[in-house]
């Protein structure tokens, strides 16, 4: 029993550390990302079968992710930071 209370608090506190995360369609991180002046995007690419391409960027205190089989044409004014991996909650 105290192994499950173990597990439900580790899912509460990572949900707590990783904050309000929204996944969007790539369509709606480009317009997201169109309405900063400056965006800061956080990349990282990998895959066991097949590449994928993942975007994290805030806005208004929200972050937005979205994981994409290509990858994404950014605007110019991006600060591209590129992670070893990046890590969505269940």
């Amino acid at each position: 029993m105290a192994a499950g209370a173990a597990v439900v608090a580790a899912i509460a506190n990572a949900t707590k550390a990783s904050g309000v995360v929204v996944r969007v369609s790539t369509g709606n991180f480009l317009a997201i990302l169109e309405r900063i002046e400056a965006p800061l995007v956080v990349h990282a690419s990998g895959g066991v079968f097949s590449t994928s391409y993942q975007y994290l960027t805030s806005y208004k205190g929200l972050a937005f992710y979205v994981k994409s089989r290509e990858p994404i044409p950014l605007p110019t004014t991006t600060e591209l930071v590129r992670a070893k991996s990046i890590w969505m909650p269940g």
